[in-house]
């Protein structure tokens, strides 16, 4: 998720700056790994996979769902063994939980907002995520799948 920083000076300055939310939630544990980062390319989500790896429960596995950013099947992506990767048909956001997590920060916590600067930016997107992360009933709410039920 790109959240953007707008500046408004004598009427109608148009600069602004970009810091991207890296997430993934798992609606079963009510847990999720985040970073916020710079750019949306292959080295944060190299970032990204370290950072879910992290969260895994030792001797389990994480399917990481993605669309098919071009970034998001680089070949130097460095996918760890516990965190397959399942690359979404075109125009198929609902398969992926984890944009109903977009859509309520999106919501609730970043929209119609203007930043000073691209630290306000990058503590927003912190303090949302965390927001997210602290209320595990959320988290299961907003991205539980009756169909992605998997028996242990």
């Amino acid at each position: 998720m790109a959240l953007s920083k707008l500046h408004q000076a004598k009427g109608h300055d148009s600069r602004y700056a970009s810091a991207y939310l890296f997430g993934a939630v798992c609606p079963r544990r009510s847990v999720g790994a985040g970073l916020v980062m710079p750019r949306a390319d292959t080295e944060g989500l190299n970032a990204h996979l370290i950072e879910m790896a992290r969260t895994v429960t030792p001797g389990a596995h994480a399917v990481l769902i993605m669309d098919g950013a071009g970034w998001h099947k680089s070949e130097a992506l460095i996918v760890p063994d516990a965190i397959p990767v399942s690359i979404l048909p075109s125009y198929a956001p609902r398969l992926n939980p984890v944009e109903n997590i977009w859509q309520y920060l999106r919501g609730n916590k970043l929209a119609h907002r203007f930043y000073d600067s691209y630290e306000a930016i990058v503590e927003a997107c912190r303090e949302a995520w965390n927001s997210v992360i602290a209320a595990p009933a959320t988290i299961t709410s907003i991205a539980a799948r009756d169909w992605a039920n998997v028996s242990a």
